[in-house]
């Protein structure tokens, strides 16, 4: 954890799981994820498990996005090419602003480990309403290479040239 007085600002981050079979007891990729997030001084606002329900997850998202005591979520699960795979239709629903650096990025750094699967990947991201938005793929890998890869550092206040967390005061500006 970051030592006091470093610069450091914690996140207030929510990690949603979606998934039609994970429980608490076997989601492995939302446990790696929150004990990421906490290793790294954030604090975890929120942890749920939805369904592979658009309508679902949307209504997820807006109590979350809602909340005061949640800056950032991050979703793993349902960002494949199948049937129900649809947490980045649900995303476009509710975003204000696509980030699609973010998904470029992924697919990049997830290359590096699994070659040419990564094409199968929709990871993506957005803001809403003052919110980020990050939404990885299922596996523990994917977890890795979104929070190691990207996430870590965006959301880590003294990454220079530039963060995610300095431009949080900016977000509902018009």
């Amino acid at each position: 954890m970051p030592a006091e007085g470093d610069g450091f600002l914690p996140v207030r981050i929510a990690v949603l799981t979606i998934s039609d079979t994970r429980t608490f007891a076997d989601d492995r990729s939302g446990d790696l994820l929150a004990q990421r997030l906490t290793d790294a001084g954030h604090l975890l606002a929120d942890r749920g498990i939805v369904p592979d329900d658009a309508d679902h997850i949307v209504a997820r998202l807006h109590a979350l996005i809602d909340d005061p005591q949640v800056d950032c979520i991050i979703t793993t699960g349902g960002t494949g090419v199948t049937g129900r795979d649809v947490t980045p239709e649900a995303i476009e629903r509710v975003a204000d602003k696509m980030i699609p650096g973010f998904g470029e990025l992924f697919r990049w750094l997830s290359f590096q480990t699994i070659g040419t699967s990564t094409v199968q990947s929709r990871a993506c991201a957005c803001v809403t309403r003052g919110t980020y938005i990050f939404a990885l793929p299922g596996s523990t890998g994917a977890v890795k290479d979104g929070w190691d890869g990207i996430l870590a550092q965006q959301l880590d206040s003294r990454h220079k040239p530039c963060n995610f967390v300095e431009l949080m005061p900016r977000l509902m500006e018009r």
